[in-house]
């Protein structure tokens, strides 16, 4: 394990590696699900949590340049007293340069976009320690190839991040979370796609099973009802959010709401936001002794709630106690189930609900991770999707990396 403290110490990190034909695994908060930043044939795991950096805030140009260390909640906090604030929010208090080298998503990806819509530079080391850089402060440019959207997601497959510049966005005037009951899933899921249709500025659509409730009610003592739930975060102005939410509202009784409840104070809006978040954490309490298996796909939002039918019942028809959540609004969801990593059998029926899950969403236009990435646990998926183009990927990383170094194994052998 090799902690640099700056551009410099990467340089030296990957020319001696380089030189030497040793692997090299970028290492970030190590929350990937995938797994990215495990170093399948060993060598150096390069840690960058001690750079840390925030290196260049302009609030007059709403952009900042940090170090791939900080993390989403640190940057927040430093924006926070200027009146902004950076949106993407994946759920963990992830590294930036891990985020973006996933092109992470999360709750907020159906207003503002993921990684990919954020970055707008990057410094990055390439594998013989070569130091380039792609893209600026601008909001925008037509120079030459997009070089920057072709690093955000690879992966750590191309080289290191050193430095990355974000776009950034005002913190809205006025916010009101909601949590509104459905009778099961594909309600939930039919209330989502309308509301997303209906035009409104909504920021956060998101969707949890009874199943997860269950969990969340017993890891965090609370009493949420047992049902199908869509979380929703609406902002802006306070009139243009009351009249969003009452549209909602009419949208989700129109599909058999129970209970349609909201909070728009601060301390309210966290705890109706931790429920989601801490769910992944609650479903693997539910199994203490297994491991919690997590797939992530996402199709056109048309097809949510017969996708959102389907994961439920591939799941149960391999008997597994499995739970769906996910980020509906831009009709990305999670499926997770629990599983011994001891036991063949039980892999093999996971790996079997999690091909069938991904092959519905692919038969449809969808894609095999909406947000994960590859890692090494979708190799076989993206096979699958993007067959044609793969030997292009190929090309382009021999270019980057001749000698194979950077995150060998990862998004194809």
């Amino acid at each position: 394990m090799v902690f640099p403290k700056s551009r410099d110490e990467v340089v030296q990190v990957l020319r001696f590696a380089n030189e030497r034909g040793i692997p090299v695994v970028p290492f970030g908060q190590g929350s990937s699900l995938e797994g990215h930043t495990i170093p399948r044939q060993g060598g150096i795991s390069l840690d960058t949590r001690l750079m840390g950096g925030i290196l260049d805030i302009r609030p007059e140009d709403f952009v900042a340049r940090v170090e791939p260390g900080v993390t989403h909640g640190k940057l927040n906090a430093s924006l926070e007293e200027r009146g902004l604030f950076f949106p993407v929010d994946p759920g963990w208090d992830a590294s930036i340069g891990g985020m973006a080298a996933t092109n992470a998503s999360g709750t907020n990806a159906v207003r503002y976009g993921a990684m990919k819509d954020q970055v707008l530079g990057l410094e990055i080391v390439l594998a013989d320690g070569t130091v380039m850089r792609t893209g600026g402060m601008a909001m925008k440019s037509s120079a030459g190839y997009n070089l920057t959207g072709l690093f955000v997601g690879s992966e750590g497959t191309l080289g290191v991040f050193t430095q990355i510049t974000l776009r950034l966005y005002p913190i809205p005037e006025y916010v009101l979370a909601a949590r509104a009951v459905f009778p099961d899933i594909e309600a939930a899921g039919r209330a989502a796609v309308a509301t997303i249709r209906s035009g409104m500025r909504i920021g956060r659509v998101e969707l949890v099973d009874a199943r997860t409730v269950e969990a969340v009610n017993a890891y965090k003592g609370a009493d949420y009802a047992v049902s199908a739930t869509l979380f929703l975060e609406f902002s802006g102005s306070e009139a243009s959010v009351e009249e969003d939410v009452e549209k909602a509202r009419g949208i989700a009784e129109a599909e058999g709401c129970s209970t349609f409840e909201f909070e728009s104070d601060e301390a309210g809006r966290k705890r109706l936001w931790e429920a989601r978040h801490e769910a992944g954490i609650a479903i693997k309490e539910l199994h203490p002794e297994a491991k919690p298996m997590t797939t992530d796909v996402c199709v056109p939002v048309s097809d949510l709630p017969d996708a959102l039918r389907h994961a439920r019942e591939t799941i149960e028809s391999y008997g597994l106690d499995g739970a769906i959540l996910g980020h509906v609004g831009d009709g990305n969801y999670h499926a997770v189930f629990p599983v011994d990593p001891e036991d063949d059998e039980d892999l093999a029926r996971a790996e079997r609900v999690n091909a069938e899950i991904v092959g519905y969403a692919l038969a449809r236009g969808g894609t095999s991770t909406g947000e994960h990435g590859v890692g090494f646990g979708k190799t076989k998926h993206l096979e699958k999707e993007h067959g044609d183009s793969l030997q292009f990927m190929r090309e382009i990383k021999k270019l980057a990396d001749p000698n194979g170094i950077m995150n060998p194994g990862k998004i194809f052998s």
